[in-house]
């Protein structure tokens, strides 16, 4: 009887595990019972692996062991899922039958998903997988060639890549020299959409620089051709940008839903920008569906914006679907054997016009006056209630495209405004003792404790909201904290009864009356 042993690492949820996959191979008493038997918690792709490795290593030239084979997946407690693992079990295989020296392999992890013809093909997570394997020692990876550039970002890792099976097979036995993988520089940075393109709406402007200042949600209202979409692509170029660790893990989630495979990669040190498409379902919004679970596109936001346009046409259980996230900062999903779960800290900006014919000019609507009452009735309270700012914005006037007017502020002189806010909120709680890194983040009933409780005077036009059942509970404290967000752009030390009253006409849509 053999037995081998090789490492890969399985992707659970954003998590990555190291497994140690066993192979032991034995001469059955039962005639016919050459088979492939599985333990641990391999899911149906795993369980099928079986077929891609025999036929892998008949179309090689190698031989697949005539015998009994027994395969464990350890931790046995940890779901292995998806194709990962496939190199892993071939090799572990032909080692504990002895066609293959195992001593070179001893440190390697190996990661990816084979062929029917022996070929070695990409699989998604490849860099949290790779970073976890360093953390547990493993100084080489053995990828797929399209996981190569991936792969590189990982420091302190020789990254090695066959075309094939075959190949990696005569490295083993020194037949054939395979090259580590370079680490290529960092390609340069993606430019930004500029702030400076967008022409007036100057409290659509202002409105943008508070969600970047303090993290919070944002509806944009107003006709086609107003600029909604613009302002909201132009959000992550006032955010700031991404420290090594959050780029490492904002990669790691993109990683996932293999956007790496192929040419350059490097590190998202900006805050991304997913915009998807209205007929989106609620497993690819928040993450889930069959089979495996990946993120959706609201991990894939993480610390960035996440932009849903004409949000009242959307179907009202998508966008209830991130009422909880939203709240607490990640996606939860659960299923029978495990829970699953995506970081999840967004911007989310809507975007609507202000009635279904969406005319230019509001007296062109040829709307029923019911029908354009409700329409912004589509997105429900609950959710509406999550959204801080509500600002409304005029058509463009044709003067603004025509005249050869001076461009607006670009977005490096409202970033530098961005940053020095979040760095006064940042210190703030910090010195507090307190882990929250932005005022989106501060619970309400901390504002409204003793310590932070703002005075009557100050707080007069949004206790009057309160009283007047003009917001909720939760749109008071949203109010606060958009007050205090608002101070931190003015430099003030805390909240002054001008900035409540800007806090509170930002949370209504309106001017206070």
């Amino acid at each position: 009887m053999g037995y081998a042993r090789t490492t890969t690492v399985c992707m659970v949820g954003a998590s990555a595990v190291t497994v140690t996959v066993e192979a032991s191979v034995f001469k059955s008493s039962s005639k016919g019972a050459d088979t492939v038997r599985m333990s641990g918690l391999p899911d149906n792709v795993v369980n099928q692996a079986q077929t891609r490795v025999r036929s892998a290593m008949a179309n090689s030239a190698l031989r697949f062991p005539d015998k009994s084979i027994s395969v464990n997946f350890a931790p046995a407690s940890v779901p292995t899922t998806g194709s990962a693992a496939d190199l892993a079990l071939a090799v572990t295989i032909m080692c504990a039958d002895d066609l293959l020296p195992a001593e070179r392999l001893a440190d390697a992890v190996l990661l990816a998903e084979l062929g029917l013809d022996g070929s070695l093909r990409a699989v998604p997570g490849t860099l949290p997988a790779l970073m976890e394997a360093r953390r547990s020692g493993v100084r080489t990876a053995i990828v797929a060639p399209e996981n190569a550039a991936e792969a590189s970002m990982v420091e302190d890792l020789t990254i090695l890549a066959p075309r094939d099976l075959a190949t990696l097979v005569a490295w083993v036995f020194g037949q054939t020299p395979l090259d580590p993988v370079p680490r290529r520089p960092a390609p340069e940075p993606p430019r930004l959409p500029d702030l400076s393109d967008v022409r007036g709406q100057p409290l659509a402007r202002r409105a943008l620089e508070i969600a970047a200042a303090g993290g919070h949600h944002m509806l944009m209202i107003g006709p086609p051709g107003a600029g909604k979409t613009m302002l909201a692509e132009r959000l992550p170029s006032i955010l700031p940008p991404l420290s090594d660790a959050e780029a490492v893990e904002v990669t790691s989630l993109h990683s996932l839903r293999g956007r790496f495979t192929g040419g350059a990669a490097a590190l998202l040190h900006h805050a991304p920008f997913e915009a998807p498409h209205h007929s989106i379902t609620v497993q690819a919004l928040v993450g889930g569906g069959t089979g495996s679970v990946g993120p959706g596109s609201l991990a894939l936001a993480h610390r960035g914006v996440l932009f849903i346009d004409e949000a009242p046409e959307w179907p009202r259980a998508v966008l209830d679907s991130l009422r909880q996230p939203l709240e607490s900062g990640e996606v939860r999903i659960r299923r029978a054997n495990t829970s699953i779960s995506y970081p999840a800290k967004v911007t989310l900006v809507l975007a609507a016009n202000p009635c279904p014919c969406a005319p230019n000019r509001p007296t062109d609507c040829t709307c029923p006056p019911l029908k354009r009452r409700g329409y912004l009735t589509r997105i429900s309270r609950p959710l509406m209630d999550r959204i801080d700012l509500r600002v409304h914005l005029p058509p463009v006037p044709p003067s603004a495209i025509l005249t050869d007017l001076t461009e607006g502020e670009p977005s490096g002189s409202v970033a530098k405004r961005v940053l020095r806010a979040r760095e006064a909120a940042a210190s703030r709680w910090a010195e507090s003792g307190e882990p929250w890194g932005v005022n989106s983040e501060v619970p309400g009933p901390a504002l409204r404790s003793a310590r932070w409780r703002l005075p009557p005077p100050v707080r007069k036009h949004v206790d009057d909201l309160l009283v007047k059942e003009r917001i909720t509970a939760r749109g008071y404290d949203r109010v606060l904290k958009l007050a205090w967000t608002i101070a931190d752009l003015r430099e003030h030390g805390s909240p002054t009864a001008d900035d409540v009253a800007e806090a509170g006409e930002l949370r209504l849509g309106y001017p206070l009356r």
